[in-house]
């Protein structure tokens, strides 16, 4: 059977490549937007972003102790500890929906129950003061408010939602967790807590954009962010040598080589097939931009279930969304096509699809998808209707 199936892909792989029309001038956009796009990602999001979030999971998997996983976001965990947990850290972090992969998968695997882990995986992304703030500057007050309170709102949702359609794998699986017993290292809970600290400030001011208008907190601190991410860097690298054994390091790097190899190749093939599909912002690819622009006008149920999709498949780098909304707007989106897509877009990506589907499987991802498209629908419908 498995050999069928080997045969089965060898065979459309040839198939497609075989009645490739390369000749066509769409197929050679889209061939160019996906290496353009794979440069762009590979320069932009990989050494500064990816890289350091595959160390934090590794450290998450090995020095952080499953009890302590399980206490504050295991599925025996207070709702409101474990999901305010949830939607907290994804705030601070406020990373891409490919950076928060490995994040997700190393307190998922640790132990953390489906519906917190969800919720960060969600929230990670979505809920980005700076998006959030941007959002109500160059696209209105009102666009702000609606995706700062419906980002918060998802997060739970989707959380709750996800660990109630699944609970009775999640009862299976917790037990296995239970029986666990603690690995006692001996070392205070300060020193764990300031090495992840030190690399979530790493991650954090190592990524920080400048901003549009170079005035306020914001803009000080990005013009020290690397003063602060040098002295980050250098608290990890001390504390890692004086305070883990020469096993735990060695266990920490090849659990964040194991991240690496798991989540890489399923982005990279994601990012080359959106850059082929879709393209970068303001680039003709294979399905043209203006198709796009011309079904989500208005404020219908299907604009706002399309922008939905549209934004679910897409990638967007953090806070190139609102250009992006600011040049759909003007083109004839509608408010609420355009809401549903700033809740919808950030938090997935067809690249992000295919991760998460090899942390949780199929049927959990697209639960998962289909939740957070059918809430951003929703959502944008009824704020379409309000903003008139």
């Amino acid at each position: 059977m498995e050999d069928k199936k080997k045969f089965l892909y060898i065979f459309l792989f040839f198939a497609l490549f075989y009645f490739l029309p390369v000749d066509s001038a769409r197929i050679t956009s889209g061939a160019i937007e996906a290496l353009a796009m794979m440069h762009e990602y590979a320069r932009q999001h990989v050494l500064l972003c990816l890289v350091p979030a595959f160390f934090i999971a590794g450290a998450i998997s090995v020095f952080v102790s499953q009890q302590s996983v399980m206490k504050y976001l295991g599925a025996e965990a207070k709702k409101m500890v474990a999901y305010s947990v949830a939607a907290v850290s994804g705030t601070i972090l406020a990373v891409c929906s490919c950076t928060v992969l490995p994040l997700f998968a190393g307190i998922y695997t640790r132990g953390a129950g489906l519906g917190p882990a969800t919720a960060f995986l969600y929230s990670g992304p979505a809920i980005n003061v700076l998006a959030i703030i941007l959002t109500a500057r160059v696209l209105g007050l009102e666009m702000g408010i609606a995706r700062a309170v419906g980002a918060i709102a998802f997060s739970v949702i989707i959380g709750i939602s996800m660990a109630f359609i699944f609970r009775h794998e999640e009862r299976e699986r917790q037990t296995g967790f239970a029986r666990i017993e603690e690995d006692e290292s001996g070392r205070p809970l300060w020193k764990t807590v300031w090495h992840m600290a030190s690399m979530v400030i790493f991650l954090v001011f190592a990524n920080w954009a400048a901003p549009k208008v170079p005035v306020g907190f914001w803009a000080a601190a990005y013009s020290i962010k690397w003063y602060i991410a040098a002295a980050a860097l250098i608290s990890i690298v001390a504390s890692t040598v004086i305070w883990f054994s020469k096993e735990e390091r060695k266990e920490w790097m090849s659990s964040t080589w194991g991240y690496a190899l798991q989540v890489l190749p399923l982005l990279f093939g994601g990012v080359l097939v959106a850059g082929f599909l879709l393209g970068r912002p303001g680039h003709e690819a294979l399905i043209p931009s203006h198709w796009v622009a011309s079904l989500v006008g208005g404020n219908s149920v299907f604009s706002n279930f399309f922008a939905s999709i549209a934004g679910a498949f897409m990638y967007f780098a953090t806070l190139t969304e609102v250009p992006i909304l600011q040049g759909l707007l003007g083109a004839g989106m509608g408010k609420g096509p355009a809401l549903a897509l700033l809740l919808a877009g950030p938090a997935l990506s067809l690249p992000n699809m295919l991760v998460i589907r090899s942390v949780i499987g199929t049927k959990k991802t697209v639960v998962y998808v289909s939740l957070v498209v059918v809430l951003s629908t929703i959502a944008g419908t009824i704020f379409g209707l309000m903003a008139g």
